[in-house]
């Protein structure tokens, strides 16, 4: 995008985080944070997957919570449902998805906050339910809502919210994928703007609320070992590898127009290799985060079609909804390149799809092998690749740091080694949110440190056009595999990280 678009929304962004505020009569202190007023949560989309498994399990834990302020929820969709059957749909979803179990006390509490309205009430009923809910707090309070919906219905949405006189006080956090190229990205983000300003957009990227993704920070700029080294001298080479065993799940209609580059990749993969490609930034704080992470956006080469592997399950042809002659992709692999000073000349090897071998979510950070080896042929050194530093991004956020050592015994054998730790081995395990329920409470407090900007969506789909424009061909590979076997020759001459060569280890 030019320059001159991207200073303005700097002076705007400014602008704005001088002056939106946000109100605090009946504001609950939260254990160990800020004050939040209390909130009225509208949730669009309240009857489908994403809200069925993890956005109403997330509420109901935050709602009875010492963490959240005090909330009212609103659920709205197509579905033209009573409360009371909307409640039972929560309760079903929350017993059947959360892994915080709610006895019948909890529920009824938490059923209490919960009502439903459907769109077919239009605007102004939504916007009557919403200050009815207002009213049960005593006065003005925050508004969050969350667009569960595909991009399409959208600006839908945002009239909505707009028609009901809901803006003022007002977030709104949006689903990706945020567009489905830079054309589409531009359009959505000037249609959300005619309503909302940027300060109060938040758009969401589930994997950026991990415990594991904020830890990679933490090993970076809290440790003097690593961040000497975290660059092109030391590193060889990143793979960022989140392969899936689960198929479309009823999700035809969606994914065949978005497949797996423009669901996982733009959204959640190059998010997450913003947070390891990024500058130390200035603080802990979102502005410093953001614009750390939009330069190693802009500092990406376009992708080459040329090195990126396309890929297909078989039988993804025969499920409903999907056309016979598909040409979407449910795996893609790919390796691209930051045209830095720290990170020049290092490749970064992506890879996503369904129907495979394992579910699993790794950044593995390979570095560069010794000059030269003092050790014998026949050692064991070199045999099981370089050293990796590997981050698990699954809920128990662990990390492990491989490296080769002696085998006990006579002679010099050595083997592969590792140390691993896991947040599931501490004392505070308890503490650990879940993506959805850190991000909605982030939302609350204003805190855009884990969100996306306007800025970065558009130079990740800009350096997207080559590969959207002349697609690699897709290739057949079998439900279970790691993909076509052409992700071979991507890596060469390194090999992927998964499968791994052990185990990580059980909790005692």
């Amino acid at each position: 995008m030019s320059r001159a678009r991207w200073e303005h929304r700097s002076v705007v962004a400014q602008h704005e985080a001088q002056t939106i505020a946000y109100p605090s009569p009946g504001a609950r202190p939260r254990r160990g944070m800020d004050v939040i007023p209390p909130h009225v949560i509208v949730l669009f989309g309240a009857t489908g997957d994403l809200s069925r498994r993890k956005l109403l399990p997330g509420l109901a834990h935050l709602a009875l919570s010492a963490l959240a302020p005090d909330i009212q929820v609103i659920g709205t969709s197509l579905e033209d449902l009573t409360e009371d059957e909307f409640r039972n749909f929560a309760k079903d979803a929350i017993t059947e998805f959360s892994h915080h179990p709610l006895t019948e006390e909890h529920w009824t509490s938490f059923a209490e906050r919960l009502t439903y309205i459907p769109q077919s009430a239009g605007p102004k009923g939504l916007g009557k339910l919403v200050r009815v809910a207002e009213e049960k707090f005593g006065g003005p309070v925050g508004r969050l809502h969350y667009l569960s919906v595909p991009p399409i219905a959208a600006p839908k949405v945002i009239n909505t919210l707009r028609e009901a006189d809901l803006v003022e006080r007002s977030r709104v956090v949006m689903e990706k994928p945020f567009g489905t190229d830079l054309k589409s990205a531009i359009t959505l983000n000037d249609q959300v703007h005619e309503t909302f300003k940027e300060r109060q957009i938040f758009r969401i990227d589930h994997f950026l609320g991990k415990e594991a993704a904020l830890n990679i920070l933490a090993f970076r700029f809290a440790n003097g070992l690593f961040e000497p080294i975290w660059n092109r001298n030391f590193i060889d080479h990143v793979q960022i590898d989140i392969p899936e065993t689960l198929g479309l799940d009823k999700r035809a209609n969606f994914y065949e127009v978005t497949g797996a580059y423009k669901d996982m990749v733009v959204t959640h993969l190059f998010q997450v290799l913003a947070f390891v490609a990024m500058e130390p930034p200035t603080a802990l704080e979102p502005r410093a985060i953001s614009e750390e992470k939009n330069k190693v956006f802009r500092s990406m080469l376009p992708l080459d079609p040329r090195e990126v592997v396309r890929g297909q399950y078989t039988g993804y042809r025969e499920e409903d909804g999907v056309a016979r002659d598909s040409d979407t992709e449910t795996f893609i692999a790919l390796k691209c390149g930051i045209d830095n000073w720290r990170w020049a000349g290092v490749p970064f090897y992506c890879r996503t799809g369904k129907r495979m071998a394992e579910g699993l979510r790794i950044i593995s950070i390979a570095f560069k092998e010794a000059p030269k080896s003092m050790f014998p042929a026949g050692s064991g050194v070199g045999s099981s690749g370089p050293d990796h530093l590997t981050f698990d991004l699954a809920d128990e956020a662990k990390v492990s740091l491989s490296f080769y050592g002696k085998r006990p015994g006579p002679g010099m054998k050595l083997d592969k080694l590792s140390m691993q730790f896991s947040t599931h081995e501490t004392d505070r395990v308890g503490e650990i949110l879940e993506a959805y329920e850190r991000l909605i409470l982030d939302a609350m407090r204003d805190d855009h440190t884990l969100f996306t900007t306007a800025e970065g969506i558009e130079s990740l789909w800009e350096r997207s056009e080559p590969l959207l424009k002349d697609p690699s061909p897709v290739r057949p590979y079998a439900p279970g595999s790691w993909g076509p076997n052409s992700i071979h020759q991507l890596v060469a001459p390194h090999a992927w990280r998964l499968p791994f060569e052990r185990v990580w280890r059980a909790k005692k």
